[in-house]
């Protein structure tokens, strides 16, 4: 069995969500259906930002890795954190697993920041991770949460968060991505 790590925030964790709907727990489904052999890691923590997960990611790295999904940031641009700081930490974490796990498939998953964070840091935010992904060779979910942020449906009271068939979407973001990874 191969684990995939999805290392992220609230996002992954499935905030206000019963954890089997988390998008994590929705791609083991879906790779449990089609007889794969991967055990999907949801280690999501919210309100997590790029500093804490390079403090948080060794603990993790205890385990093997196979297939490491990184998607950290949207608590940094909420917070306004300088693009420049959350691409080092994410490099960091970057590092790090592959220092642990050279061989570990790697995935980046996008982000982007609310207009009202201001134009300049909007798009200073958002290629950060594009940059990312090509600097490391890791398969890049363009935006997460592409198709559910900002669809009042789609997520909870707080408008942050995705609803259940929230996840669904960000389920279906990852694995257009990840299924070729697998």
């Amino acid at each position: 069995m191969k684990n995939i790590l999805f290392f992220g925030n609230s996002l992954t964790a499935g905030y206000g969500l019963n954890p089997s709907e988390s998008f994590p727990a929705l791609i083991q489904k879906k790779i449990d259906s089609l007889g794969l052999n991967y055990k999907a890691i949801n280690a999501g923590l919210s309100g997590e930002t790029s500093a804490g997960g390079k403090n948080r990611i060794d603990w993790l790295l205890r385990q093997p890795v196979d297939v490491f999904v990184l998607e950290l940031g949207a608590n940094d641009g909420l917070r306004g954190i300088p693009p420049t700081e959350t691409k080092k930490n994410l490099e960091a974490i970057i590092d790090k697993v592959k220092a642990k796990y050279p061989e570990a498939k790697l995935v980046m998953a996008g982000m982007e920041v609310p207009p009202n964070m201001g134009g300049k840091y909007a798009s200073e935010f958002r290629v950060i991770f594009r940059q990312l992904a090509n600097e490391n060779n890791m398969a890049l979910v363009p935006f997460l949460l592409e198709g559910v942020g900002g669809v009042r449906s789609l997520n909870l009271p707080d408008g942050v968060h995705p609803t259940a068939e929230g996840q669904k979407i960000l389920a279906n973001n990852v694995w257009k991505v990840l299924k070729e990874v697998l």
